[in-house]
């Protein structure tokens, strides 16, 4: 399926069922990841947000075909600017760097310079017109980078004690959550 036929496909609203079917489909070389990336920064949003849904089902249930395209991921995350979409990327990237990755994964990581990826998603962090969804998963994602840069865990406990009263009480518990798991790594 050409990116032009995918295209044409996400116009029209996604269940979550079509979603991990479109998933499956670009596991199996009908259209690539590279354009599912591509297409998340469609000028559409909502087409934008669908793509980036099915690259998040893409990495979660069918890693091997994004991990050709994952250095190509983290070269665009910085630039994804559309609310909806950056949700997943967020999420893709918290995934990315959990302790429990997948092998491949942590070697792309280990390789690659994440200190610009910091610098984005802290600043995405403090930023009020972030939603708080994508929030949580930044703290996830500066949490889990705290063991290749160890000054993020002092940074991140001051950026939580600053946000901690200026957001949701979801938000509150979050960080609960990652003030245990900074704790532990300390």
């Amino acid at each position: 399926m050409p990116n032009h036929a995918l295209l044409e496909t996400i116009k029209t609203t996604l269940q979550k069922s079509k979603v991990e079917k479109l998933a499956a489909i670009a596991s199996e070389d009908t259209f690539s990841v590279k354009d599912l990336i591509e297409l998340s920064f469609y000028h559409d949003e909502q087409i934008g947000f669908r793509a980036a849904w099915i690259l998040e089902n893409v990495f979660a249930n069918h890693q091997q075909r994004f991990l050709p395209y994952a250095l190509y991921f983290l070269e665009k995350f910085p630039q994804q600017n559309n609310l909806s979409a950056l949700r997943h990327y967020v999420k893709i990237l918290a995934f990315m760097t959990k302790k429990n990755a997948a092998m491949e994964i942590k070697k792309i990581l280990a390789g690659y310079d994440t200190d610009h990826l910091v610098a984005v998603v802290f600043a995405w962090l403090i930023d009020e017109k972030i939603p708080v969804a994508v929030k949580s998963h930044c703290l996830n994602i500066l949490a889990n980078l705290n063991t290749k840069h160890n000054w993020i865990r002092e940074e991140l406990l001051q950026t939580m004690d600053f946000l901690v009263d200026k957001e949701s009480i979801g938000f509150f518990a979050k960080v609960k959550q990652i003030r245990k798991q900074l704790a532990v790594r300390s």
